[in-house]
C-alpha cells in the first residue's frame, strides 16, 4: 500500500480540492499519511493567485522534494493553480516534479498517482470544467466539527487584476441537492459548522436556475440538524432582500457576512472591472448593520492598484475610519500577467504599496480593538476549539462573529469541555483581535 502526503496552500476552496483527491486516493486503496518523511508519493495542491503565493508554492515544491533524499518519496506531484496556470514552466524548469495535474482533472488523481508512482511523468492539465459533487469522497482535514462547502466553481466577475477566470474558467454553480446531499452527510459525521464558499456565493444559481439563489439554498440547509451557517466571499452589489432576510431571520446562519469590496474610489473600481463605489458601498454597511443588528462585517481592500494616487488611497482610507468593518483584510496590488490591470503603464512603486497596506491596517487595529473592547460584560457563543498552547488550563474557540483563519479567537476558562461544544462565555478583557472571558 503506498503511502500519499499532501500539502495544501492558498484559500478554503483549494482545500476543498484537496480534500477531494484525499478522498478518493483513499478510496482506491492509498494511505493518507501526516508525516512527509514517511509518504512514499508527495502532492503539493499550490496556489497561483498572486506573487506571494507563487512564491510559496515554489518554496513548497522545493522544500518537499528534499525527501527524495532524506525520507520514501518516490514522485513528487505538483497540482492545482499553479499547475494549471504555468503547466509547461514548472516541467521544464523544475525537474523535481514527477508528475502536474490541474484543477479541472482532481477525479483523475488516482491514475495520476500511480502513473508518477509508475515513472512515467504525467501532465493532465486540460479540462476547467469539473466541478466536485456529493458522490465524490472527501477526506475531511479540518477539524470534524467544521467544513467548507464549495458551492460553485470558476468566476465570470472578470477583475481587471484577476487570473481566477482563467485558471478555473466561468461561473458553475452546483445543484442543490448536490449540496444538501454533502451537507447532510458532513452533519451525520459530526460536522456542526458549514461554510459556504465560491469565488462569488451571492452569484449562486444564475447559471442553473436563472435567479439569484443563495438565500433559498440557505434556507433549505438550515432545515438540516447544523448548528451554524456561515457565508464568505460574498459580492456587494449581489447581496439580495432575500439574502438579508435569511440572514437576520434564520437562527442557524451567522450574523456574519464576509464581503470583499477591494476598493471604493469610482474611477479604481472602473479600471478594477468592479461595480460599487464609495456612497453605495457605506449605503450597503449601513443598511445592513440596521436589518440585521449585531452583525459582524468583513472585508477585504486591495491597495496599489495601477494609477491609484495618494488622494484616491486617502479616500479608502477616510472610508475604513466611516465605515469600521468588524474585521478587515489589506492586499498590496499584484501584478499578474494576462490580466488587464497587469497591462498598465502606471504601476505603484512597492514600497509605496506597502506603506498604505500598513496604514490602513493600523487604522483597523483601532477599529478593532475599540469594538472588542465593547463586547467587555456582554455574553457571546462560542465553539470550542481546544486547549491554548500557552496554557493548559485555558480554552481557546470561536465566536460566530469568527471565520477560521482569518478571524479572531477566543480565550476562555470553563468545566471540562470538548472541541465543537457550543458554550456561552463571558467577556472579560479584550485585545485588538482576540476576546478573553469565562464560561
Amino acid at each position: 500500500m503506498l503511502k500519499v502526503g499532501f500539502t495544501s496552500l492558498g484559500c478554503n476552496k483549494n482545500l476543498v480540492d484537496t480534500e477531494v483527491m484525499m478522498g478518493l486516493l483513499a478510496e482506491a486503496g492509498f494511505k493518507i499519511v501526516e508525516e512527509e518523511k514517511s509518504a512514499d508519493i508527495l502532492i503539493v495542491n499550490t496556489c497561483g493567485f498572486i506573487d506571494e503565493a507563487k512564491e510559496e508554492s515554489i518554496n513548497a515544491v522545493l522544500e518537499l522534494a528534499r525527501y527524495k533524499e532524506e525520507g520514501n518519496c518516490k514522485a513528487l506531484i505538483v497540482a492545482g493553480c499553479l499547475a494549471q496556470r504555468y503547466k509547461d514552466e514548472l516541467l521544464k524548469e523544475m525537474p523535481e516534479i514527477d508528475g502536474i495535474i490541474g484543477t479541472g482533472e482532481i477525479d483523475k488523481i488516482v491514475q495520476v498517482v500511480r502513473d508518477a508512482a509508475a515513472g512515467m511523468r504525467p501532465e493532465l492539465v486540460t479540462d476547467r470544467e469539473f466541478i466536485y459533487d456529493h458522490t465524490l469522497p472527501r477526506w475531511q482535514s479540518t477539524p470534524p466539527y467544521t467544513a467548507y462547502v464549495k458551492i460553485a466553481e470558476g468566476c465570470d466577475n472578470r477583475c481587471s487584476y484577476c487570473a481566477i477566470p482563467g485558471i478555473r474558467g466561468g461561473y458553475r454553480s452546483r445543484p442543490k441537492e448536490s449540496i444538501l446531499q454533502e451537507v447532510n452527510d458532513l452533519v451525520r459525521r459530526g460536522v456542526k459548522e458549514v461554510i459556504l464558499i465560491a469565488q462569488d456565493t451571492t452569484r449562486y444559481g444564475t447559471d442553473i436556475y436563472g435567479r439569484y439563489a443563495l438565500a433559498e439554498l440557505i434556507q433549505e440547509i438550515a432545515s438540516l440538524p447544523v448548528h451554524w451557517i456561515r457565508i464568505l466571499y460574498a459580492y456587494p452589489t449581489r447581496i439580495t432582500d432575500d439574502l438579508i432576510q435569511i440572514i437576520r431571520g434564520e437562527p442557524k446562519v451567522c450574523k456574519y457576512l464576509d464581503m470583499p469590496i477591494q476598493h471604493v474610489d469610482k474611477d479604481i473600481i472602473k479600471a478594477m472591472n468592479r461595480q460599487g463605489d464609495r456612497e453605495e458601498i457605506m449605503k450597503l454597511v449601513n443598511r445592513l448593520r440596521k436589518e440585521i443588528p449585531g452583525i459582524t462585517l468583513r472585508t477585504t481592500l486591495i491597495v496599489g492598484f495601477p494609477g491609484e494616487t495618494e488622494a484616491q488611497f486617502q479616500n479608502l482610507l477616510e472610508f475604513v475610519r466611516e465605515a469600521k468593518f468588524d474585521r478587515l483584510g489589506v492586499f498590496t496590488y499584484s501584478r499578474e500577467e494576462s490580466t488587464p490591470a497587469g497591462m498598465l503603464a502606471n504601476q505603484v512603486p512597492e514600497e509605496v504599496k506597502i506603506k498604505r497596506r500598513d496604514l490602513i491596517m493600523q487604522e483597523q487595529q483601532k477599529i478593532s480593538l475599540q469594538k472588542n473592547r465593547q463586547k467587555i460584560g456582554s455574553t457571546i457563543l462560542v465553539m470550542v476549539e481546544g486547549i491554548s498552547a500557552d496554557n493548559p488550563e485555558i480554552y481557546v474557540g470561536r465566536s460566530d462573529a469568527d471565520a477560521p483563519e482569518i478571524d479572531g479567537l477566543v480565550y476562555f476558562s470553563g468545566p471540562a469541555l470538548n472541541p465543537g461544544d457550543i458554550v456561552q462565555v463571558k467577556i472579560t478583557d479584550a485585545s485588538e483581535y482576540d476576546l478573553i472571558g469565562e464560561v
